[in-house]
């Protein structure tokens, strides 16, 4: 396939005390979302100015991709804030770009990780009209080896920030995004939280563990409705209670320090852990590691060339399948989950 152009597809975030509201309008519109919940929310961007910085990180990667491929140009643009997909969309059109492919700040399935940058990049060429780039989505990314990798050190990193008689024994707990189970169901048997588990056994496996815990966190919405468990305030108090004194939290369904990571974990999550009397230490996400950009090259490339899939092997146990499958998720140019091998 032959590509023009390369757009780097993010969330977006406020960049100043101004935008919180506004941003946090857009994010919930259409969910009736109450103003006291949109309230609580905004507090935790003031705690750091009313920045997030997941723009800043995305400039970053921006520049980085921009290095790694010197021969595509690429674009950058949100779903939530500016830059705007719809209007960089246009520009890309303007440009003479035909065909771009996306790359989404997000390795997984399921609506919240892919099928929703679906929908944005379908919104954005009808914003644009007749002349919008054809834009086609890359794959999920969730077992590439440079995803891995990059966990895999930033664990490592962390460990070695512990006491020195910790290090040993500190409890490795990965943890993502929770989401609803009825969500977790939609798009085939539990696709979002089983790429998850199967993500945080290679990457526990590469950094040497054997033995791990697999949690969930920023849930949100009213409690009667169910949501992946177990969340990692209720399974730190767990490890309280069962006297670990040390853990490394590594929050792999994230792809940068964005607000929730920066908050749920290195603060309140931190905090619970301090006045329990654990040792607290905080993989880092890759953000705008280079090789962050390697993989969106290498994607890029298998798109152009048809090559198969760049992907680590996972454990025999885990039996997990994985094909393309585009109508799991919406994308004609995804892999998704399929049934169990053998």
């Amino acid at each position: 396939m032959e590509l023009d152009a390369l757009l780097l597809l993010s969330f977006g975030g406020p960049e100043g005390p101004e935008q919180v509201r506004p941003f946090l309008e857009n994010v919930t519109r259409g969910r009736g979302v109450p103003a006291a919940r949109l309230d609580a929310v905004a507090e935790h961007y003031h705690h750091f100015g009313g920045v997030s910085p997941i723009n800043a990180i995305n400039r970053g990667l921006l520049e980085a991709l921009r290095a790694e491929m010197p021969g595509l140009p690429v674009y950058f643009g949100n779903r939530n804030w500016e830059p705007y997909a719809e209007d960089v969309v246009a520009q890309m059109a303007a440009d003479g770009i035909g065909r771009a492919a996306v790359f989404p700040t997000s390795a997984w399935g399921g609506y919240s990780g892919c099928d929703q940058y679906a929908e944005d990049i379908a919104r954005a060429r009808q914003a644009t009209g007749e002349a919008a780039p054809t834009l086609v989505k890359l794959r999920q990314y969730f077992d590439h080896p440079l995803f891995v990798a990059m966990f895999a050190e930033a664990i490592a990193v962390a460990a070695d920030s512990l006491p020195e008689d910790l290090r040993g024994s500190a409890r490795l707990i990965f943890t993502a995004h929770s989401i609803p189970v009825a969500a977790d169901a939609r798009y085939g048997p539990r696709l979002y939280s089983r790429q998850v588990g199967h993500a945080a056994a290679l990457v526990a496996t590469a950094a040497g563990y054997t033995d791990y815990d697999q949690v969930w966190q920023s849930r949100s919405g009213p409690p009667q409705v169910p949501w992946l468990e177990p969340d990692i305030e209720a399974h730190l108090a767990r490890l309280a209670e069962a006297g670990v004194r040390a853990v490394i939290v590594c929050p792999i369904g994230f792809l940068s320090d964005n607000i929730e990571v920066i908050w749920d974990l290195d603060n309140e999550v931190r905090d619970q852990a301090q006045a329990a009397g654990i040792a607290y230490a905080r993989a880092t996400t890759p953000n705008s590691d280079r090789r962050l950009a390697r993989l969106a090259r290498g994607l890029v490339e298998e798109l152009r060339d048809g090559s198969a899939p760049d992907r680590v092997a996972g454990p025999a146990e885990l039996g997990c399948g994985f094909g393309v499958n585009g109508a799991a998720c919406g994308s004609s140019h995804c892999v998704a989950v399929v049934t169990p091998a053998g």
